[in-house]
């Protein structure tokens, strides 16, 4: 009998001591296969056990007694997931697939520069996640993002074959002169060109990307200057996690396209190298009832890879330092108008916890080397002479710290930032069959300070104030012509400095448990670039001159909206009214026009406005379909502008009145995925005498993906499904948007 007994005891010793071993491992991810960071899983086994995912989306935690128990996981922006599980004294390994919430419920950092849930935020963010970015049909960040109503390029061409002069971005009908008037960032580094304030969008690997947000209205107070209309910001995956991601395509117009990143960590380093690769054919945009044998196709490539070293982990300390390069080439429609650049890049940050809050610091500098031919075409497109050829070398260096900290119902965010461009335009110019040299340069420094403050004022009150001060001035700058680039006859230009407060005044008030009422008030500026000073340029026939007088854009505005989000957060609608007023815009203002060349120089208009509403809905209808859709309508004026009465009244250019999306997504069990996406515009005008239309146009596109294992995709995508050659430009020959675009490729996921 002791026998027996001592046996049994020996048995049940054994068992609990396997129960005791086993464990549960598992990842969560998102639908498009990311990893979830910090999900919060639980075991309601006995002892109940609870951990956080870490970087890669990777759990671990004993299991405990044998039995049936509940595994759940929480994520600050998906819905709560419950799996019931049977514990038999083995390892269990299985992977979590966590559904988004709807944008309420998202945590976005760019309105506060600190993280905030959407439906707290008074300012209008998009944010788009890895599933939305899997889920676009279109590869370019650019074209992805013309998913947010109010997103719009100077044309509505494709960075795939547009000019990069031509790929500033703007929000909200503000309208664009090449020049950007949203600030872009790349992990809290800009990414506007410093010289032209274009956005080269190939800079970034898409594989290296995590998610984008988009934030609408004046932004000058967190982020000076360029945010004009709003700021845009692309967070890339973690170099810590152990992880690997490819994208590979081949598409319509010989097209194709390779992105990758791998990273990995030892001990308390992490290493993130990406790389992207990307080339077509392209397509003739003349339509072919107008072209002639001077027309060709537009045609780009690009590479662009970057090395990343971080030592530490987000939301510990942490520093990283990246170096990048870029470089593409572009042919632009005829034998002699191509362009190319090179860009190379080195930046450095540190982030780290302090008391009540966190510090940051960024720094960079860059040097970039452009190149651009422009030629004159004949009236009947049958010949074609060069006119111009430039060189634009380019440098610039900067900085950026940050403080934020938390104490009693106030969370502070204070910093300061300085930066330096330095830049030419080193012309060749071709005329009656001789040759003549220009050159203008310059250079501009600038610093600010701002700091912000939200205060909750009660349960149902939230606060935002902040200002900012900017200050810069534009120094050595020069100009001359010659016949040759050693005899040029140089004019020193003045120094100019100005100074500008951006202020910011935010209204929350939570009016029950699914309704917020917003409202702001805020002030922001842009200073002309140097390509706007500086550098003339021509597109097709149009020739638009540099003015070195321009004055600094101001803007103020404000908005009024509210947030709606039953409980369950499966659902939101955001509706804003929106009303802004810039004085001195930056306009490419026509100065005389004849059938084969048009000549325009970049002037201050006295006052434009826009004003309209701007709203935004999402719907997860199962845990497998879901639903979204935007809206903006923009009524873009010229107001005043008293050296040219003609064009008040006028419209904005490049500005639509009503722009719109959709998208719907049905994923299966299987982890099969098609998404289809319409946006469409109504008419806008190319140019600022309002006499040539863009005609209104609605587009199609479609994704599907087919997993062959946990870690590989195949997907096929088309673009413009039903081909329609819409107007992207009139320079003053009309331009169409490129034919159907079919592509076919595969994804690759680990872990």
């Amino acid at each position: 009998m002791k026998t027996i007994l001592a046996g049994s005891a020996l048995v049940l010793a054994a068992s609990a001591s396997l129960a005791a071993q086993a464990r549960l491992e598992g990842y969560v991810r998102d639908a498009a296969r990311a990893p979830v960071t910090g999900a919060r899983v639980t075991w309601s086994g006995v002892p109940a056990a609870q951990t956080v995912t870490d970087a890669a989306g990777r759990f671990e935690l004993a299991l405990g007694e044998p039995g049936e128990h509940i595994l759940s996981v929480e994520a600050s922006g998906f819905v709560r997931a419950e799996r019931r599980l049977l514990a038999r004294g083995e390892d269990i390994r299985l992977e979590i697939v966590l559904v988004r919430t709807a944008f309420s419920e998202t945590v976005a950092v760019t309105a506060a520069r600190a993280p905030a849930r959407l439906r707290d935020t008074p300012a209008s963010v998009v944010a788009l996640s890895s599933e939305d970015l899997s889920a676009a049909p279109p590869s370019p960040i650019d074209e992805v993002l013309r998913e947010v109503p109010g997103f719009t390029l100077f044309r509505r061409s494709s960075s795939r074959t547009a000019n990069p002069t031509s790929q500033g971005v703007s929000l909200r009908g503000i309208g664009g002169s090449g020049a950007s008037r949203a600030a872009v960032f790349d992990d809290g580094i800009p990414l506007n060109d410093p010289f032209g304030g274009w956005i080269a969008w190939g800079r970034v690997p898409r594989a290296s990307l995590e998610r984008v947000e988009v934030m609408s209205g004046g932004a000058s107070s967190l982020y000076g200057g360029p945010a004009l209309s709003g700021a845009i910001a692309l967070f890339r995956r973690d170099p810590s996690a152990d992880s690997a991601a490819l994208e590979s395509s081949y598409g319509s117009q010989a097209t194709p396209e390779a992105s990758a990143s791998l990273s990995g960590r030892t001990g308390p380093w992490g290493a993130q190298v990406a790389a992207e690769a990307f080339r077509t054919d392209g397509y003739i945009p003349v339509p072919e009832s107008e072209r002639g044998p001077v027309d060709r196709q537009v045609a780009s490539r690009h590479e662009t890879a970057d090395l990343t070293l971080q030592r530490g982990e987000p939301g510990k300390a942490r520093a990283f330092l990246r170096g990048s390069y870029f470089t593409e080439s572009r042919e632009n429609g005829t034998a002699l108008q191509t362009n190319d650049t090179i860009i190379r890049q080195i930046a450095a940050g540190a982030d780290w916890p302090v008391a009540s809050g966190s510090a940051s610091l960024r720094a960079y500098g860059m040097n970039e080397a452009y190149h651009q031919t422009f030629s004159s075409v004949s009236a009947d497109r049958r010949t074609e002479t060069l006119a111009r050829a430039q060189e634009v070398p380019s440098e610039a260096f900067g900085g950026a710290g940050q403080w934020t900290a938390e104490f009693s119902a106030h969370r502070l965010v204070a910093g300061l930032e300085g930066r330096q461009v330095r830049g030419s335009s080193d012309e060749t110019i071709f005329s009656g069959g001789g040759t003549s040299f220009a050159r203008s340069r310059g250079t501009q420094r600038s610093g600010a300070l701002f700091l912000e403050d939200v205060f909750a004022a009660g349960s149902r009150w939230s606060v935002t104030a902040g200002a900012r001060l900017d200050a810069w001035k534009n120094l050595d700058a020069e100009r001359g012509t010659g016949p040759s680039p050693g005899e040029l006859a140089n004019e020193r230009l003045p120094d100019r400095s100005e100074t500008a407060v951006s202020p910011r005044l935010a209204l929350l008030y939570r009016a029950g448990p699914a309704l917020a009422l917003t409202g702001s008030a805020y002030g922001s500026f842009r200073p002309p670039t140097l390509n706007e000073l500086y550098r003339t340029f021509r597109l097709g026939n149009v020739v638009t001159l540099a003015n070195s007088d321009l004055a600094a854009e101001r803007l103020r505005g404000g908005e009024a909206g509210a947030i709606l989000s039953p409980a369950g957060g499966t659902a939101a609608l955001r509706a804003v009214f929106f009303w802004m007023e810039v004085s001195d815009t930056i306009a490419n203002v026509t100065l005389t026009s004849t059938p084969t060349l048009v000549t325009r120089q970049r002037q201050n208009l006295g006052r434009t406005r826009s004003r309209g509403v701007e709203a935004e809905a999402e719907a997860q209808l199962t845990d497998r379909v879901a639903l979204a859709a935007g809206y903006l309508y923009a009524d873009s004026t010229v107001e005043s502008f008293p050296a040219n009465r003609k064009l008040e009244g006028l419209r904005v250019p490049q500005v639509p009145r009503h722009q719109g999306t959709l998208q719907a997504r049905l994923r299966f069990p299987s982890g099969a995925l098609v998404s289809v996406q319409a946006r469409g515009a109504t008419a806008q005008f190319e140019d600022d005498e309002n006499a040539f239309e863009l005609g209104s146009f609605v587009v199609f596109d479609a994704l599907a993906s087919f997993p062959v294992t946990r870690a590989l995709e195949l997907f096929i995508a088309g673009e413009n499904l039903l081909d329609r050659r819409y107007d992207i430009a009139r320079t003053p020959i009309r331009n169409t948007a490129p034919p159907r675009f079919v592509r076919g490729g595969l994804r690759l996921r680990l872990p």
